[in-house]
């Protein structure tokens, strides 16, 4: 685990390629056992400050907006504050009730959010950050594979929402990258040409210059090769 340093505490970071930190929790829907309860599907375990804040809202309406979306692709939201469980239910009722974001209205949030007013589980991915708030968790995002394994985190400051065509991006981007076993250029989005792993002999690397119809070699480290969109989303949404 990665440890950052400040005068008033030591915050514990998972880092990518670690297993997810274990914890059980009481949510908006029941209590979960994390990450076992969630074992072959992809998760987005995801922090917000405070309840009944509008960047907060604004996030929570888009991620309910999404979630079916998200489901889709075999991947459960979980969201996380150190608010109380009836703050949870108050907050969320409002947003469903009353509050229109972007053409949303009505929106309902099924997915869990997660009590944390001991702050145990923040401090177990490192959501509270001194220097940003003593008293309320950052934006985090922890994208976790269906075998319980960190894969990628983005963290946000207070002020900012998050970008949520790039969270979804990420994450079929991660399927895909391992159901095909390549790469993603930047900017990649599905349909665009995917990245092959760079040659490990120099046979293989003449022959890819030489003689593979299949792929695009700018040099011979650079090849690429298409994945139709279509293509990508029968093998991702199939599971």
């Amino acid at each position: 685990m990665e440890i950052t340093e400040t005068k008033e505490q030591i915050t514990a970071i998972p880092r990518i390629g670690d297993v997810a930190p274990t914890f059980e929790a009481v949510t908006t829907q029941g209590n979960i056992n994390f990450p076992a309860d969630y074992v072959g599907k992809w998760v987005i375990l995801f922090s917000h400050p405070a309840d009944f804040t509008p960047v907060c809202t604004s996030e929570f309406i888009t991620f309910a907006h999404l979630e079916e979306k998200f489901n889709k692709a075999n991947c459960q939201l979980v969201g996380l504050s150190i608010d109380g469980l009836y703050s949870h239910i108050a907050w969320l009722r409002t947003i469903k009730d009353k509050i229109e974001f972007n053409g949303m209205k009505n929106m309902e949030v099924k997915f869990p959010l997660i009590e944390d007013i001991s702050m145990e589980v923040a401090k177990k991915y490192g959501m509270v950050q001194p220097n940003e708030s003593k008293t309320q968790a950052v934006r985090a995002v922890f994208f976790i594979d269906p075998n319980g394994i960190v894969r990628a985190i983005i963290y946000y400051p207070l002020s900012l929402g998050r970008n949520f065509d790039e969270i979804y991006r990420a994450l079929i981007a991660m399927q895909t990258a391992d159901a095909f076993k390549v790469a993603t250029p930047a900017d990649w989005n599905p349909g665009d040409d995917v990245i092959v792993s760079p040659a490990g002999t120099c046979g293989v690397a003449e022959e890819r210059m030489n003689s593979n119809d299949e792929l695009e070699c700018k040099d011979w480290f650079f090849c690429t090769k298409k994945l139709e969109k279509d293509t990508v989303f029968d093998e991702i949404l199939k599971k």
